[in-house]
């Protein structure tokens, strides 16, 4: 990957809707080039999705906290089982005294309550710590260069 490369990826994390023709003008490219360079980054994986960034209260999604989520076992086998649970957007193996980092968006915190007891469900999870959000800040996407 080179800077032409990154710089196709900042612009496109920027706004993914621009056209080849826009972006070759910004990198120094054809349309058709920048195309090509565009379709090697997906095959490579390093441009893993196209999506739009929604506001999740206007989904009724509101409530975000983090949870650490301990275990008696090794949770390295157990992503079906976290993936199943709609409310997790994101659910990582950590180092640490948990398990599991898992990211939960809700309309309220009755419903991130009834979302700790389904993950109790799950064989192996012994317990749980949320911290609900309260503001953000920011996110930001990771950047290429």
């Amino acid at each position: 990957m080179d800077d032409i490369d990154r710089r196709l990826i900042a612009l496109l994390q920027q706004d993914a809707t621009q056209s080849y023709a826009v972006l070759g003008k910004a990198v120094g490219l054809s349309a058709g080039a920048a195309h090509e360079r565009v379709r090697k980054l997906r095959e490579q994986g390093v441009i893993r999705a196209t999506t739009v960034d929604v506001d999740p209260a206007a989904l009724d999604r509101g409530v975000l906290a983090f949870v650490l989520v301990d275990s008696n076992m090794w949770m390295g086998e157990r992503a079906d089982a976290f993936a199943a649970v709609p409310e997790i957007q994101e659910a990582h193996v950590i180092a640490g005294s948990a398990a599991l980092l898992v990211k939960v968006r809700t309309a309220t915190t009755e419903q991130l309550q009834d979302v700790l007891r389904r993950l109790y469900a799950i064989d192996g999870v012994s317990g749980t710590q949320a911290t609900v959000v309260l503001e953000t800040f920011f996110e930001r996407p990771v950047h290429a260069g």
